[in-house]
Parts: structure tokens; sequence; C-alpha cells
């Protein structure tokens, strides 16, 4: 049942909504969460989400995680009600009619208005002034949309388990003038580059892979069910995947509005200006990938990459995460058998697609992964 609304929650906000890459992550948390509490609250096992409510034992944690997910997409994506609405009845149809039934449904209503009412507030779409004036170092609009800020929002918005989005703020970029800041400079711009590059095919492929849409929650539910998960422990797995996963994104976007670093492809166009004398501009340079509108460091595809795979890990017990990852821009699927293996191809793959320093890509890897071994020492718990 948590599995079926996972998918629902995807066709929802990605497909109805269209919400733009990665603020998906911050809705699936909101979901995630509810249906976590809703069955976690019947059946125990894991200490609840910031909540203390308990449901009847006697309740359907099916029917609850239906009503969770059903009440908290309805409440935020109201233009989605007939899809909602059918996968509402589909789901209730398949758990037999009584007071089980009856008092999950009522128990994941609850859930879902906990949900609801905590994040009211949490700064969501709000306007943020991004007011730098170009400089050298400094991000601007990038060609050839020259678009602004994006979703500047998720860089103020309310963590779901950290204390603030600057709680795991990492120190800044490499100074311009440094030799760590040419070197970055230098490798992205040979194997970054749209024609001309150091690439090989397989290298290409991988920066590809990574610059869309990845199914993260299909690569989850399919473990869950190759590992027989029961529904508390798949919910477990959804929540904290998904929360700490929106935490770094948070955390990425509140570094991207500090730091304000600029693009590859405006570092080596204006290479001239940045005082470094082992770095040489290139005007006509263009990167492989469409440059993404919004700052350069830290990272947010790195950033989110080493929170989730930290989270596996942490909830699994072993760096052997086993998982098969779809790529929306490329139809291919990819097995990472081990956590380090993902985190590395993700590294990678935004330098060689030219929209990336590797400083960038390093330093964000690794902040996600403290960040989610913070929270997961702190939440979504066995209970003793």
């Amino acid at each position: 049942m948590v599995c079926d609304w996972v998918a629902t929650a995807s066709a929802t906000i990605q497909t109805d909504a269209q919400r733009p890459i990665p603020e998906p992550m911050i809705w699936h948390s909101f979901v995630s969460t509810a249906m976590y509490n809703a069955v976690v609250g019947i059946q125990g096992r894991y200490a609840p989400y910031k909540w203390t409510a308990r449901g009847p034992r006697s309740a359907s944690p099916a029917a609850a995680a239906a009503a969770a997910a059903h009440r908290v997409l309805l409440t935020y994506f109201p233009a989605s009600k007939s899809r909602l609405q059918a996968a509402y009845a589909a789901s209730l149809a398949k758990i037999p009619d009584g007071r089980a039934k009856d008092q999950g449904v009522a128990f994941g209503q609850r859930a879902a208005d906990h949900i609801i009412t905590t994040r009211k507030g949490d700064g969501r779409s709000a306007r943020v002034v991004f007011a730098a004036r170009p400089a050298p170092g400094v991000w601007r609009p990038t060609p050839t949309a020259h678009e602004p800020f994006s979703s500047a929002w998720m860089g103020k918005l309310r963590p779901m388990l950290l204390t603030s989005p600057g709680q795991f703020r990492p120190g800044g970029p490499p100074k311009l003038t440094s030799a760590r800041y040419a070197k970055d400079v230098t490798e992205v711009k040979a194997f970054g580059s749209k024609s001309g590059s150091k690439r090989s095919p397989e290298q290409t492929d991988t920066a590809r892979f990574f610059s869309g849409a990845l199914s993260t929650q299909e690569a989850l539910c399919d473990y869950a069910a190759r590992h027989r998960f029961g529904i508390a422990a798949t919910a477990r797995l959804l929540a904290a995947a998904n929360t700490t996963t929106a935490d770094a994104v948070i955390t990425a976007w509140d570094s991207k509005i500090h730091y304000r670093s600029w693009r590859p492809i405006t570092a080596i166009r204006l290479a001239d200006t940045d005082g470094n004398p082992k770095t040489v501009p290139d005007r006509a340079w263009e990167p492989l990938l469409r440059t993404p509108a919004h700052p350069e460091y830290l990272s947010g595809h790195a950033t989110t990459a080493g929170a989730f795979m930290r989270a596996l890990t942490e909830i699994l017990g072993t760096s052997r995460v086993d998982l098969s990852i779809t790529s929306q821009a490329t139809g291919s699927t990819r097995h990472y058998t081990y956590a380090d293996q993902y985190n590395r191809d993700v590294i990678n793959a935004r330098v060689w697609g030219g929209i990336h320093f590797r400083s960038a890509d390093t330093v964000g890897n690794d902040t996600g992964q403290r960040l989610a071994s913070w929270a997961l020492a702190r939440y979504f718990r066995p209970l003793r």
C-alpha cells in the first residue's frame, strides 16, 4: 500500500504539477512522513516522526497509509483530485470493510493533518531576493536562457530534520587565485565541454544519465519488495531517505544563496578576470549539459546523493544498497551494489556534464553524508 501511494505521489507531483527538479524531493518527504506516522502509530516498532499520538492496535495500517497519503496530496495538489480520488478508492477497495478499516482511515487522516500543520509557514515559495552584482566569482544568469535563480526559496525552507538550513553549511569554495580553483577549472574545461572534450563515450553516458530525474522512489520500493519488507519497514525506509534528501536540498540551496558562486560556463569565458594566472579564458566554451539556473556551490545532485546513500546505509546497516535506478533523461537503468559506486558516479557526472566544479561535488557529497548521519541518529529509531 505504501508503494502504491509512492507511485501516485510521483504522478501527482511530477506529471500533473510538473514540479521542477529538485522540488519533488520536498513534497515526497511530506507524503512519506505522513504514511510513516500513520503506520508506526498503529504497529509501533519505530519512533514516530515529531508526533506522540498512537492509533488503535486493531486499526488497519494499510488503510491508515492510504488515508494519510491521499489527504496530504489532496491538500497540496487539489488540481489532481480526480487522480487522487480514483487511487484512494482503489486502495480502500483492497481492504475488507469493517472497524479496522474505519479506524485506519481515521488515524491516517490524523497523521496527515499533523504533517500539514507542522509545515505551515515553513517558507515554501517565499520570495527570496538575490541581488548580488556581477563580479569575478559571483553567479549571474547563464547562457543560453539567462534565467533568474530558480527555486531560491528552498534555501530558506524550514528543514524536516535539521535545526536550520545552515546547520551543515560547509566552508566556502576554493579562492579564485588558488591552485585548487585552477585545477577545478582546467578539469571541467577539458572534460565538460560540449565539443572537443576529453570525455570517453562511457563518461558522456554517465553525465547524461544524471542530467534529469531519477527513479529513486521506485528503486526504494523495488528494494523493499525484493527484500520482503513489511509495511512499517517500507514506510521507514522511504521516510528516512526522503526527509534526509529533502534536507540535503535545503542545505545545498542555503550554500548557493550564501556563497553565490559562478558556474563553469561563466568562469571559463571570463577566466581573464579571476586573477589566477593558471586559468585561460575561452569565450566560446559551452558545457555538455544545459547549466541549471542557480549558483554552483554546493552541487545539489552531489549533496542529495550523499544524503540518500548514507540514509540507506544507516537504515539497512550495510553499504550494500542493491538499487536499480532508471534515468528519465536516457531511459536506461543502472544497478548499484554499493553506495560509494553511486556517489562516485554522481560526483563525476556533474564535472563531465560541464556544470559543476569537482570541489562543489565532493564537498557537497560529504555534507550530505554528514547531515544524514546526524539526522538518523535522532529520527526513525527502533523502539526498545
